[in-house]
């Protein structure tokens, strides 16, 4: 049972950083510091390379601690998905979030239902483990029949809290990217 909570609190968490670096029309760290950095010949987040903060709500201003790190920075931030152009000042880069149309809004809430369809299939998996494993106890006589119901009821228990936090975290981030 504890490490069925622990599996799916780490899903939980994984679908948070997932819905985190959807762009909403408010500038957020989250949105680029897992972007992965050409910087010396190896890939690394540029969380790990600069800071990242937000001086204005439309903007995020990357401060790399290395400058010879700038540019592959500004290259890491054209190539990814976020659509975003980086402006390059002497020692940072800023990156203007302009705000979204309609239809970008409609794309960004399409992949956030995949990503919520991938954390309750991962959730399903997670529960047709445990479940097999209560069956295979009870199979081998270390529970009862008894026992095994407790257990499955218990489970189903859990896995309804965990699906209500995912749906929660879902709902509360479509509405922040519908919002204009």
């Amino acid at each position: 049972m504890q490490n069925l909570k622990q599996n799916l609190d780490k899903i939980l968490e994984r679908f948070k950083n997932e819905t985190a670096s959807l762009r909403t029309g408010r500038a957020t760290p989250a949105l680029v510091e897992d972007l992965e950095v050409d910087y010396y010949g190896s890939k690394t987040p540029l969380k790990a390379i600069a800071s990242i903060s937000v001086p204005e709500s439309r903007q995020i201003l990357i401060s790399p601690w290395d400058k010879n790190a700038i540019q592959p920075i500004e290259r890491a931030i054209q190539l990814s998905p976020l659509g975003l152009n980086p402006v390059t000042d002497k020692d940072s880069i800023r990156l203007s979030i302009p705000s979204l149309t309609e239809e970008r809004r409609k794309e960004l809430v399409k992949l956030l239902g995949k990503h919520l369809e991938e954390a309750k299939i991962a959730v399903r998996r997670e529960r047709e483990e445990v479940l097999k494993a209560v069956d295979r106890d009870e199979k081998e006589k270390k529970i009862s029949e008894d026992e095994k119901f407790r257990k499955k009821q218990e489970i189903q228990k859990i896995i309804d809290e965990i699906n209500k936090k995912i749906e929660d975290t879902g709902a509360a981030k479509e509405k922040e990217i519908m919002s204009v």
